[in-house]
């Protein structure tokens, strides 16, 4: 049996990131306003505002960092590993899109040639998209290789 999700430690959770990233934001003399919530059994923070890139960085490298550092700072205050995730300037929202159909494709070639088909490296967050949307296609996969060259494979039905 899986543990009771306690929303009222996620908004916490969301709420010490929130003013986390606050003050990262006036540091930096970035404008941006800060959005909260709750996604299932994580907190999610994102920023929205006019000129976030360089807050994304490459390939959301900036994003990522922010990312950790935000839980860890969480993580300082609570006691507790955080799940939270953060977005900026919907840079996630977009990924999640595309990944999503980058797995539904990659399914659909596996169904049609019945191998195995391995992906470009991915950070964890984009394999978890492309995992879910291979889990919800009925199929499955795995994530090999070493980080930052960690990559997802797609397998057949047996």
């Amino acid at each position: 049996m899986e543990p009771a999700i306690d929303i009222e430690e996620l908004e916490r959770e969301g709420d010490i990131a929130a003013d986390y990233i606050e003050g990262l934001l006036d540091i930096a003399d970035f404008d941006g306003d800060i959005d909260m919530d709750v996604e299932g059994d994580r907190a999610m923070v994102s920023v929205v505002g006019a000129t976030l890139d360089e807050l994304i960085g490459d390939k959301g490298e900036v994003l990522e960092a922010m990312q950790e550092l935000t839980r860890l700072a969480v993580h300082r205050t609570t006691g507790h590993r955080s799940r939270l995730m953060l977005d900026i300037g919907g840079y996630r929202e977009g990924r999640r899109k595309a990944l999503t159909r980058i797995g539904k494709e990659a399914v659909e070639e596996v169904k049609r040639t019945g191998e195995i088909k391995p992906l470009a490296p991915m950070s964890p967050f984009e394999r978890k998209v492309v995992h879910d949307a291979v889990a919800a296609a009925g199929l499955h996969s795995e994530s090999e290789g070493e980080e930052p060259n960690r990559y997802v494979v797609i397998h057949p039905v047996d």
